[in-house]
């Protein structure tokens, strides 16, 4: 069976929830398994993309009040915002993984000042005691009641990326990447503040590793498939042989790309129909374009280097009926805009510069920089 590029577009569009919006941001974050969160500003902007009503307060209720939503590190040790329901999927097929190569690392860089096994496992149950007593505290608060996270090392010396680590900002990502703690809070600001509090984690329910690799693979075909085993070995940050076994246990099935063979759930070989033409403006690293290692059937090579930074991070971008047209940012004053990178018509342009005025109504003059800045976005937002 083969599944052509349009019909790639349209599952996209409707599964993605960019065609046909969601009324929640849990809902948001499960159309696309999880939101991006390593910039703190992208949660909001994604699933604003999603959302039939967009705006902060719907985002921030769920990840601060309700809960619903929660920011860990996740595959490619990157920092995920995930369905509270897939957290131990995430955790047991990919977090684990990650920190007990960190856990090595923060040994290796802090060994030189006497840090052992036995010595960071006494400043870890410090810490759970402290959280124990207050509830929760930022970084900054807890090295005031544990000293011994504000210790500091400096690494890569001679390096032109020399720089000076304490042993908190490691530690307390590795306790979360453990399962000990959990991001609970903003500790101030405004909605695109990065600075986080911490918690105590909530006891997670033990899942196999095969079987938690084997859900995520089947959310990830249900939301980005077809797609191929680099297309999933990439977004895992997984050994091939991970996604195979993954890809066998849930019985997917082979099919036919452009790319070459890709694979969809055995539920899933029917086309879908395809929507209505739309318009859409993605922020940096959302999970749409950053889904798939092969990105031609919604991304013309032509665009990359003015939409993706040397790290292979996805800035702004404009959509127009399932492919990437232009990029966005914001100038100093707020204000949206937007440049087309291809001849879409007048219908699509219209359509394109309504997305972008309601972007601008709902940020209602916070000004968003993206931690990872590209070419395009840095010369927009110079204009």
């Amino acid at each position: 069976m083969r599944i052509s590029t349009r019909q790639r577009q349209a599952r996209l569009a409707s599964r993605h929830r960019l065609a046909i919006k969601a009324d929640t941001p849990e809902e948001a974050a499960a159309s696309v398994v999880a939101l991006h969160g390593t910039d703190p500003a992208t949660v909001f902007l994604s699933a604003g993309a999603r959302l039939a009503a967009p705006g902060p307060e719907p985002v921030e209720k769920a990840l601060y009040d309700d809960r619903t939503l929660v920011r860990m590190t996740g595959m490619r040790r990157t920092v995920f915002v995930v369905p509270v329901e897939l957290v131990p999927v995430v955790h047991y097929s990919s977090t684990l993984a990650i920190a007990r190569k960190e856990r090595k690392s923060l040994l290796k860089v802090f060994g030189e000042g006497g840090w052992d096994e036995a010595r960071l496992a006494e400043a870890e149950a410090s810490v759970l005691r402290v959280l124990a007593e207050v509830g929760e505290a930022t970084a900054a608060e807890l090295g005031a009641l544990e000293p011994r996270l504000r210790e500091q090392v400096k690494v890569a010396v001679g390096k032109p990326y020399e720089a000076t680590v304490s042993l908190g900002s490691r530690l307390l990502s590795l306790m979360a990447m453990d399962g000990a703690l959990v991001r609970c809070g903003r500790s101030a600001g405004t909605w695109i503040n990065g600075q986080h509090r911490w918690g105590l984690a909530p006891a997670l329910p033990e899942l196999a590793v095969p079987d938690a690799q084997a859900e995520l693979v089947r959310r990830w075909l249900a939301a980005f498939g077809p797609g191929t085993e680099a297309d999933l070995k990439w977004w895992t940050g997984w050994t091939l042989g991970d996604v195979r076994r993954a890809l066998a246990a849930v019985g997917a099935v082979a099919v036919e790309l452009d790319e070459g063979v890709g694979h969809v759930l055995p539920d899933d070989l029917e086309e879908v129909p395809e929507p209505e033409p739309w318009a859409a403006l993605l922020p940096a690293l959302d999970p749409t374009p950053m889904g798939w290692q092969a990105r031609d059937w919604y991304l013309p090579p032509a665009h990359r280097a003015e939409l993706f930074d040397r790290s292979g991070n996805v800035g702004p971008t404009v959509w127009w009926d399932g492919r990437v047209v232009g990029g966005w940012a914001q100038r100093a004053d707020g204000e949206v805009v937007w440049r087309l990178l291809a001849d879409v018509g007048v219908e699509a342009t219209a359509a394109i510069e309504a997305e972008a005025a309601g972007l601008a109504a709902w940020l209602g003059g916070i000004k968003v920089t993206p931690r990872f800045r590209t070419p395009l976005e840095r010369e927009l937002s110079a204009l």
